[in-house]
């Protein structure tokens, strides 16, 4: 019995390997799969056949000859299964319906609550499942699973929501909830997480094996990648770095809904730390660009301010940055990744930040990461909801 275990695991794994490459270099022949993936033949020839049966793989004409017949090419056929991804963002919904390569067929959104609590966020989410299921490409398509990304803490194999405050959800079992409705499997993940998968296999990090993906905006927090995997800690709470400290001022203190650093710089951070330095009669824009109406103030504002040479903004930017280079600093020192990508709405304003940063933090630590901004920007997560299923579901997996 263990033998057979050991020939099942091998048969999978020889499986992924050949899809996988397939998918990331082909078309290619049977020949030439055998001789990159150190198989025999025969293997190649027997697990290639089940795949064209499946029509996972597709067989799309013949190559040039070396001597003999021309070898048949075969593609991975991206068109085979759908995906669907889904980012539970505080205020809005998105929802992206994918084919296995990972192109959007259709996307769509819908806000996160109507302020009905639970339940109307839940209500929230089926309806933008249900409108990516009207798709009338599914008629050929089969579905192949669900990725939600969602604001909190998860405990991702059984599919909680552990607290999402946004939300109103507590303990939500999410999977239990939507498998039996929709019949496919349904997979739950940290948001952030998910933009680091995501940045890890279509954007910014893409071929990069161990990075760290920050995400600014409401809250601040990291998606950790090691050796192409998601880091996800003892509790799965890892990645919490808005709850690292600037300095010992800030200890022995109770941090509950956000984290000490984020308070101050993540957006609604900046946009208090504006108003408390607009509280003199310094000159700014801001009231300005406000519309008159302090309470319309925002984070996006606050750069745009800065960008056109306000000196009060620029001051606000300056201390964010420092805030935002104690936390790349201190996930470059523990961490070691080959890149740190920012994302989130705050990264929209990279261009005032990442060269800052990079320039308060090199010298600072051992080795210097790359600093790059998230390609993807708000599809982050999304995509990483379908590298997710892709990677969960059977055998078609994408980088372990």
């Amino acid at each position: 019995m263990p033998y057979i275990g050991r020939s099942n695991l091998m048969k999978r794994l020889n499986r992924s390997a050949i899809l996988e490459l397939l998918r990331e270099q082909g078309p290619l022949s049977r020949a030439r799969i055998a001789r990159v993936l150190h198989l025999s033949p025969a293997t190649v020839t027997r697990i290639v056949s089940k795949l064209v049966e499946e029509n996972l793989v597709l067989e799309i004409g013949t190559g040039d000859s070396t001597g003999g017949r021309r070898p048949t090419l075969l593609e991975f056929n991206c068109a085979a299964n759908a995906i669907i991804g889904i980012d539970m963002g505080g205020t809005q919904i998105l929802g992206a319906l994918a084919d296995l390569g990972g192109n959007i067929l259709q996307k769509a959104s819908l806000p996160s609550s109507s302020g009905e609590g639970r339940k109307d966020g839940l209500e929230q989410l089926i309806k933008v499942i249900e409108q990516l299921l009207s798709n009338p490409r599914l008629d050929d398509q089969e579905l192949r699973g669900i990725g939600i990304g969602a604001p909190s803490i998860t405990l991702h194999q059984e599919g909680i929501v552990v607290w999402a405050a946004s939300l109103g959800w507590k303990d939500l079992g999410l999977k239990k909830i939507l498998e039996p409705r929709f019949q496919v499997p349904v997979f739950v993940e940290n948001d952030v997480n998910l933009a680091a998968l995501g940045e890890s296999w279509y954007g910014a990090g893409k071929g990069i094996d161990n990075l760290v993906c920050i995400s600014i905006g409401t809250g601040i927090g990291a998606g950790i990648v090691i050796s192409g995997k998601l880091y996800r800690g003892y509790s799965e709470a890892a990645g919490e770095v808005g709850y690292l400290v600037p300095d010992s001022s800030y200890l022995g203190k109770h941090y509950e809904q956000f984290g000490c650093i984020e308070t101050l710089s993540a957006g609604p951070g900046i946009v208090r730390r504006a108003l408390a330095a607009m509280e003199g009669d310094g000159e700014t824009i801001l009231r300005e660009l406000a519309g008159g109406d302090l309470k319309a103030l925002t984070a996006e504002k606050v750069f745009e301010a800065a960008r056109s040479g306000d000196l009060l903004a620029q001051g606000v930017v300056d201390e964010t940055v420092n805030y935002l280079s104690i936390i790349v600093a201190s996930a470059a020192a523990i961490l070691n990744p080959e890149l740190i990508v920012l994302g989130g709405g705050i990264a929209r304003s990279a261009d005032l930040l990442i060269e800052p940063i990079r320039q308060r933090v090199e010298g600072v630590v051992p080795v210097m990461p790359l600093i790059k901004a998230s390609e993807l920007g708000e599809n982050a997560a999304v995509m990483g909801a379908i590298a997710m299923v892709l990677h969960s579901t059977d055998d078609v997996l994408v980088r372990g």
